[in-house]
C-alpha cells in the first residue's frame, strides 16, 4: 500500500459472547471494511488485497479457532514498520456472564462438541492468551449493547455515527408507512385540494409552495416540526441508530404533506444526510425540481 496513505487496521479478538460483532458493527457504521473470522495466516494477503482496491480503514475479527494466532504479534509489527496505524481491541467478559448470554442466545459455542460450555470457554480463553496483551482489553461483563458502542467510539475515537434522515410524505388513506419511525400529521392545515386551480399542482410546484408558504399556521407547524426534531434528533444519534424515518401525512398525499416534508428536508439538510420520498407522487412528479 502506498506510504505516502497509511491504512488503519482495527484487529478485534477476543472471547466469543464478549461483544466482538458489537465492535464490527460499529466500525462497519464509521467506513472500516470488516472482515469476520479471517484465519491469522491470511491477514497480510487479505489487507494488501483490500489496499490494492482502495480501502484505507479495515477492520478485522480473529478468533480462537484461527490457524497460528502466535504468529499475530509478528504480523502486526510488520504492518507497523509498512506505515499502518495498527490498534487491537480485545473483548473478554467473566464466565457467568458468557454462560447466561450463550444461554439467552441458544447459540452453540465455536468450541463446542463434546465439551460443557464452561469447559469450551476455558479452553477458549487458554487459546486467546498470547492475543490478549497486544492491546485495549475491554471488559463486557454486564455491559449493555448500547454503553459498550459508545466506549468503542470513545476508545477508537470514531465520534458519533452518520445519521440518515428521511423525510417521506403519504396518504392517510393508504394507511401509515410500515417504515416510519415517527409520524407528523398535517390534516389541520388548508388544504390545496379545494381550489380548483391548485388540485392539479404537487406540494413541489410553484402554485402550491406559494399559496402554503403564504399560510401563518403552516409556519407555525413547521416551527413546532423543526423545534421537536432539532431538540430529539441528536438524542438520536447517541443512541446509536443510523437512519430515521420522519413520516408526514395529509389526506391525499400530494400537496401538504409533500410541502412541509421538502421544507422540514431542506431546514435539516445542513446538518445531517437528509433524503425525501413521496409515497402519493408519481415518478415524474418525484424528479428534481428547480422550484422545489
Amino acid at each position: 500500500m502506498p506510504d505516502a496513505n497509511p491504512s488503519r487496521l482495527v484487529l478485534v479478538s477476543g472471547l466469543s459472547g464478549s461483544g466482538k460483532s458489537i465492535a464490527l458493527n460499529v466500525l462497519e457504521d464509521a467506513g472500516y471494511y470488516c472482515v469476520d473470522n479471517l484465519p491469522a495466516t491470511l491477514l497480510l494477503e487479505v489487507l494488501d488485497y483490500l489496499g490494492d482496491a482502495g480501502h484505507r480503514r479495515v477492520a478485522v475479527s480473529v478468533d480462537a479457532r484461527s490457524a497460528a494466532l502466535a504468529a499475530l504479534p509478528e504480523h502486526i509489527a510488520k504492518l507497523k514498520q509498512r506505515g499502518f496505524d495498527c490498534r487491537v481491541l480485545y473483548l473478554e467478559a467473566n464466565t457467568p456472564t458468557l454462560l447466561r448470554r450463550f444461554s439467552e442466545t441458544r447459540r452453540r459455542h465455536p468450541l463446542g462438541g463434546e465439551q460443557t460450555l464452561p469447559e469450551a470457554i476455558e479452553r477458549e480463553r487458554g487459546l486467546l492468551e498470547g492475543v490478549a496483551p497486544l492491546g485495549e482489553r475491554i471488559d463486557t461483563s454486564d455491559v449493555q449493547p448500547r454503553v459498550l458502542q459508545n466506549w468503542i467510539r470513545d476508545l477508537l475515537g470514531l465520534g458519533p455515527g452518520q445519521l440518515t434522515l428521511l423525510f417521506e410524505s403519504f396518504a392517510y388513506r393508504d394507511g401509515i408507512p410500515l417504515d416510519a419511525d415517527w409520524v407528523l400529521d398535517c390534516r389541520m392545515l388548508a388544504n390545496p385540494h379545494y381550489d380548483p386551480q391548485l388540485r392539479p399542482f404537487t406540494g413541489r410546484d410553484a402554485p402550491v409552495i406559494d399559496y402554503l408558504a403564504r399560510d401563518a399556521s403552516v409556519q407555525r407547524w413547521l416551527d413546532d416540526a423543526r423545534g421537536l426534531l432539532g431538540r430529539w434528533l441528536p438524542e438520536i444519534v447517541r443512541e446509536n441508530r443510523s437512519s430515521v424515518t420522519v413520516a408526514v401525512g395529509c389526506t391525499g398525499g400530494r400537496h401538504r404533506s409533500v410541502f412541509v416534508a421538502e421544507r422540514l428536508a431542506e431546514h435539516f439538510r445542513k446538518d445531517w444526510q437528509v433524503l425525501v420520498r413521496h409515497r402519493g407522487l408519481s415518478k415524474e412528479d418525484n424528479a428534481p425540481r428547480d422550484n422545489a
